[in-house]
């Protein structure tokens, strides 16, 4: 029975320093990234022209709600690289995991909090109310409704880090650039359609990861791990002699996912990207 628990204990330790490996500190503070007030217009004037785009872009979005695409920008809502690493492994082309593929999870695991702590400014010095706030309707994703109903809605949060997530994964895997961008698009139309922000809420926040991607190009610790990240990535793909030291997995998807510009799943009327067993994509 002692031996069980010196095991179990061991394994719990292991575990725990395993976890505590990965850091998730921002690479760089809130005062070395770029300041959004300084340069980035305000949100629309609520009788302005802009605005009523953004109600519109609403409107569409709260009618697909109940369609595949609307499902899909519920799921969208995680935040963590874990989470995000699962739909991001799919346009990748292989499995993005902290056991799988180490050195390019810690260079996730880092940037997607550096990405979003830019976004901190102006949300407190504008205040935006959201979408779903202003209008008093529900949204596609209930349960989150709660924690960010007093949280400002310009720019927004989860299109920084998706759209920066995307951008960061081209430099590692630039033959899969499209599909990365094409994910990081959508990830941010998906806080439209789930009621979240308003379109100028994520066009800003596009604007505002090219920024912080060009200033973390300026920091030695992310151009170290980039470059770590870039060198596992050729190992994976077996373009180095070091390719035995890295277990190749390429990514099992689950199901079949569609992704358009406009929202709207693909299909014989309209445009847009298939992915199938996270293998092969066909355009239509």
């Amino acid at each position: 029975m002692k031996k069980l628990f010196v095991i179990v204990f061991a394994i719990m330790m292991a575990n725990t320093m395993k976890s505590q490996d990965v850091s998730t500190e921002p690479y760089l503070t809130a005062d070395d990234l770029p300041n959004a007030v300084e340069w980035l217009p305000e949100p629309p004037d609520t009788i302005g022209a802009l605005f009523t785009h953004d109600i519109m872009q609403y409107m569409w979005g709260k009618s697909i709600r109940d369609t595949q695409r609307g499902k899909e920008a519920a799921d969208h809502w995680v935040t963590s690289a874990e989470e995000m690493a699962k739909f991001y492994s799919v346009p990748f082309g292989m499995t993005l995991s902290e056991e799988e593929t180490p050195a390019i999870y810690k260079l996730m695991s880092r940037v997607i909090p550096t990405f979003r702590l830019s976004v901190t400014k102006p949300k407190e010095t504008y205040g935006r109310k959201r979408p779903y706030v202003r209008f008093k309707e529900p949204t596609g994703i209930p349960w989150d409704e709660e924690r960010e109903y007093n949280t400002g809605s310009y720019p927004s949060g989860h299109t920084i880090r998706g759209w920066g997530l995307a951008l960061v994964l081209c430099e590692i895997n630039p033959e899969r650039q499209d599909d990365l961008l094409k994910l990081g698009y959508e990830w941010g139309q998906s806080r439209v359609i789930a009621g979240y922000h308003w379109q100028s809420d994520v066009d800003a926040s596009r604007l505002l990861a090219a920024g912080v991607f060009a200033r973390l190009h300026t920091c030695p610790e992310y151009l170290t791990d980039l470059v770590a990240a870039q060198e596992e990535f050729k190992r994976l793909k077996g373009e180095t002699d070091d390719i035995n030291s890295v277990k190749i997995v390429p990514h099992p998807a689950a199901q079949r996912h569609s992704y358009t510009v406009s929202g709207i799943p693909a299909n014989d009327s309209y445009r847009g990207i298939i992915i199938e067993d996270g293998q092969k994509y066909i355009r239509r």
